[in-house]
């Protein structure tokens, strides 16, 4: 799910693999009050990149991507330099969520290529700016390179956005199989599927906290007549509108949810500090009914609000290395044409 195509929800990269992708990175200079963010390097230098998350190694990333000879987003892995890169999907129909297991030896996805190889429609923007929630989601385990594929989700309706717990065990996802769109668990086989939200609306993106106690994910929570009659219309035509979202967080049996943000923004991609007590997320808070999204950090119990990034374009999609000295994420900002969409990192600065 790309919310940076607020920015740019038309815009499709058509650029070969060789001048998009090199293991030569470009050395950006951060805007003067990011100062938790030193050493800031693009590792992909055009096109529509998204959803770069590291490998418990911290030596791959794995992201998807739009270029040719592929329509719509596919899986990549590369290495921490930006070199390497290897498509780990089939080419084929969508791909959403790629994520590595701890071990690194197998990946997980979202794909719609069983439903069809073709690139499903896109979202009707005659309803607004929306999502497009494709029921021929489903989540399936492969192999580092792509091999053995394996499906592990197989019901009526949209699967995806799945993340794996620190400890390999359990799969984190969002599901539309009881008609509504739930947060479920599962474990790494796809055994053992188990509903953890049960209140109405949108739950997804969500994440493990690295000790395997919590779980945080962003929400829509329709209240009025008005809100829910729209969110049950977009949902009877596999859409969902995601212009404002908050962030929960909750026990990972399910228990003790809470609200953390009511801003009325779009909130979303949170992901745990290494410390266990802070969240960094993304959000336009600034300005709810525009583009600009930054980075931002709150604490665990929704106190300490920082604002992380100020680039006037889209930050997003924000992971923290495994031993909590870098940071990935993706961003709009100097970009070789408008709507590219490229993956960063950076040394992270605990104590600027």
């Amino acid at each position: 799910m790309k919310l940076r195509t607020l920015l740019s929800a038309s815009v499709v990269a058509v650029l070969a693999l060789s001048p998009v992708y090199s293991a030569q990175q470009s050395f950006i200079t951060p805007d003067p009050k990011e100062t938790h963010l030193r050493n800031i390097r693009q590792i992909t230098m055009s096109g529509e990149n998204a959803e770069a998350y590291w490998s418990a190694d911290g030596k791959q990333i794995i992201f998807q991507s739009t270029h040719e000879p592929y329509k719509c987003d596919q899986e990549f892995t590369m290495n921490a330099d930006g070199s390497n890169v290897k498509l780990v999907s089939t080419g084929r129909g969508r791909t959403t969520c790629g994520y590595f297991t701890p071990d690194g030896k197998r990946i997980i996805y979202a794909s719609t290529h069983v439903n069809s190889p073709d690139c499903p429609p896109p979202a009707d923007m005659r309803e607004g700016y929306v999502w497009a929630i494709y029921p021929s989601f489903d989540i399936f385990s492969a192999n580092v390179d792509g091999s053995d594929l394996k499906r592990l989700t197989n019901t009526n309706g949209y699967d995806a956005e799945g993340t794996i717990s620190t400890d390999g065990k359990k799969i984190i996802f969002t599901s539309a199989r009881d008609g509504d769109l739930e947060l479920y668990e599962m474990n790494l086989d796809g055994t053992g599927q188990r509903r953890l939200t049960h209140d109405l609306g949108y739950d997804g993106g969500a994440w493990h906290s690295q000790d395997g106690q919590y779980i945080v994910w962003r929400a829509n929570r329709p209240k009025t007549d008005d809100e829910i009659k729209r969110y049950k219309d977009l949902f009877a035509k596999n859409l969902v509108m995601p212009a404002k979202m908050e962030l929960f967080i909750m026990k990972s049996d399910g228990t003790q949810q809470k609200q953390l943000t009511s801003n009325g923004a779009a909130n979303f991609a949170p992901y745990f500090h290494p410390n266990g007590k802070q969240i960094i997320f993304a959000s336009n808070m600034s300005n709810p009914r525009g583009g600009n999204f930054d980075l931002y950090l709150i604490n665990r119990d929704g106190t300490g609000l920082q604002q992380i990034t100020f680039d006037e374009s889209f930050d997003g999609f924000a992971m923290f290395s495994p031993d909590g000295k870098k940071l990935i994420w993706e961003s709009n900002r100097h970009a070789a044409k408008p709507g590219d969409t490229n993956v960063f990192v950076a040394d992270w600065v605990e104590n600027p």
